[in-house]
């Protein structure tokens, strides 16, 4: 497994060797001790999740604060979304800072996104499935969030003006400078 430093401190992107025949294909997801080795980091994960969205739907951006805050490895089983985590550690030399991911299901990549961080995407197939794992329980009163079009930020989210799909929820949310 191939796990690179982004450019926001311990976020990283892993890339799975893929064993692929005539039959289909095999490849370890997610192998602590080699990730451990690698970033520094020891996480347990203790929740997954899964999603299911069309073309155009964006998620995000959300987190859980305080010691409800999760760590999350995420992946995509089918289509194709980017993937955005923001830096939201008020000390962190990278804060307000993102990174964003083309994951999809023929490339297997994964993203890690440290606790600490908001974290969305958007669809850019006709349908996606997501799947992420979590370090920490989902807490409904623990959660936050940034609006995913905050101009500060200035994510392409890569899906054009109008044809975005963003729950109410979401369209409330703060501005980072708000937060």
């Amino acid at each position: 497994m191939k796990i690179t430093p982004t450019k926001l401190k311990d976020c990283y992107i892993l890339e799975p060797q893929v064993f692929g025949d005539e039959r289909g294909y095999f490849f370890e997801s997610f192998h602590l001790r080699k990730f451990t080795e690698v970033t520094g980091l020891a996480v347990s994960f203790v929740q997954d999740n899964q999603s299911s969205s069309c073309y155009g739907v964006i998620r995000g951006l959300h987190f859980q604060k305080g010691v409800h805050a999760q760590a999350k490895l995420v992946r995509v089983l089918s289509g194709k979304v980017i993937d955005v985590a923001v830096d939201l550690r008020p000390d962190s030399e990278t804060y307000g800072q993102f990174e964003a991911v083309e994951l999809s299901a023929e490339n297997h990549r994964q993203l890690f996104v440290p606790r600490g961080f908001a974290h969305g995407f958007s669809v850019l197939s006709e349908n996606a499935e997501f799947a992420y794992k979590c370090d920490n329980y989902y807490n409904k009163e623990s959660e936050g969030g940034i609006k995913y079009n905050d101009p500060e930020l200035g994510i392409d989210w890569q899906i054009p003006l109008g044809k975005e799909i963003i729950s109410e929820k979401d369209q409330k949310l703060p501005l980072l400078s708000e937060l």
